[in-house]
């Protein structure tokens, strides 16, 4: 009998799975801890748009419209100002970009994120000659401006592969492509083609354009990974509406090809099972409860990364997680 094929597997990450770094380091936060350093949509929306009021010239003609309680959206509420064109509406979205960047930045300290090791146990776990025979690795996507995915792809594999140019990521023998769908803020003396140049990120909105240079080239090779592959982990991230672009490009993928690849979501299983309401027509949805069969019990555990990591790396590779560094990190 031939080999078995190894199982080509694609990762989507989401805010969720830098959050979930900072909540492995300090898994005691209160609410109201999460409230100063969290960095889901909602901690780091209700942060920005508090500030936004404390500045007299951004409130001025949207005051009825930038209450702080309930559930915050900083990204709906730029989108609905872009699409609202009051007077001033473009230094207004500009001036809530800016403090989300601030925002976020202010959180990943480089003391904190040295010590992240989630992002690093995934690489360690993939290039385990055992996980090697069973699961091909063939691409990163993220939603993230911020770095860590960035920071654990060097310490494991060198500098990223961003295929930032259509040649990029073809080849077989290159390393992983690492796709940032909305760009990234360390992007900057980028060397493209010979020329250095320093790439604006995707901003917050709905007003988001992807036609241009090196986005066409990124958004291109996501379409070819996510056509490829058996397999795409979701790791924090809801798959939110908003984000239409990118259920789009879930959507084609699937069209392309003669059967649906599993979209495993690495969340509570609540979450899963309100995506997979969300979106009926990708058949291929995975709560966590029926990843991999009972390969998770706890329906909301903790840390639902680091929980995933455990017991996938238990499954995976087994006792020589002592071998490793930053797995036996994860299980202990």
């Amino acid at each position: 009998m031939p080999p078995t094929e190894p199982k080509r597997v694609a990762y989507l990450f989401g805010a969720g799975a830098t959050h979930a770094e900072l909540t492995n380091l300090y898994p005691d936060l209160t609410e109201e801890e999460l409230k100063e350093s969290g960095l889901l949509i909602n901690y780091v929306s209700a942060r920005v748009i508090e500030k936004a009021r404390r500045n007299p010239e951004y409130l001025k003609g949207v005051e009825m419209v930038s209450a702080t309680s309930g559930s915050l959206n900083i990204e709906l509420l730029i989108s609905l100002l872009e699409s609202s064109k009051i007077h001033k509406w473009a230094k207004k979205t500009s001036y809530l970009k800016e403090l989300v960047q601030k925002d976020i930045e202010a959180v990943l300290t480089r003391p904190r994120t040295r010590r992240f090791y989630l992002h690093r146990a995934l690489f360690e776990l993939h290039g385990h000659p055992i996980t090697r025979l069973q699961e091909k690795l063939t691409g990163l996507i993220s939603l993230n401006y911020d770095d860590v995915l960035d920071e654990a792809y060097r310490k494991h594999d060198g500098p990223p592969n961003y295929c930032f140019s259509m040649e990029s990521g073809v080849s077989r023998l290159e390393p992983i492509p690492l796709l940032k769908l909305h760009g990234s803020f360390n992007w900057r003396n980028q060397k493209i083609r010979g020329r250095t140049r320093t790439i604006e990120i995707i901003p917050l909105g709905v007003s988001k354009n992807y036609l241009h240079a090196p986005y066409n080239f990124i958004w291109n090779r996501a379409l070819e990974i996510l056509i490829e592959c058996d397999t795409l982990r979701v790791i924090g991230c809801s798959l939110s509406p908003n984000d239409v672009h990118l259920i789009d490009l879930l959507f084609k993928a699937h069209l392309e090809r003669p059967d649906p690849f599993d979209i495993e979501i690495i969340s509570h299983e609540d979450t899963g099972q309100q995506i997979r309401n969300n979106y009926g027509f990708l058949p291929g949805i995975k709560p966590l409860l029926e990843i991999e069969g009972t390969l998770i019990r706890d329906r909301a555990p903790d840390n639902p990364f680091k929980a995933w990591l455990k017991y996938k790396s238990l499954a995976t590779i087994k006792d020589r997680t002592k071998r490793t560094q930053f797995l036996k990190m994860v299980i202990r």
